[in-house]
């Protein structure tokens, strides 16, 4: 089994290698514009994942507080409870 999946990778890298090359032979630009088109491509796609992980962190940092926050609340009731019953006990 390990072996059928060593073979069907081979073939998927050779695939991916065939059909990269197909593209650059049959490109409408020079090898220098489709660099630069990837280039510029690649930049955008780093900004726009670069803008999405901050806002992700935002998120989560907002997220933290909040949780936090809460729990605190429940941790003061706790203790507010835990007082209530302490002097209850003690009459």
């Amino acid at each position: 089994m390990a072996q059928d999946n060593g073979s069907k990778l081979v073939w998927f890298v050779a695939g991916v290698a065939v059909g990269a090359t197909v593209a650059l032979l049959y490109a409408p630009q020079s090898g220098t514009a489709t660099r630069r088109l990837i280039g510029r491509k690649a930049r955008r796609s780093g900004e726009a994942i670069s803008e999405a992980v901050s806002d992700t962190g935002r998120d989560l940092m907002e997220k933290g507080r909040d949780l936090y926050e809460k729990g605190r609340r429940v941790a003061d009731e706790a203790a507010e409870l835990f007082e209530r019953g302490r002097r209850i006990v003690e009459g």
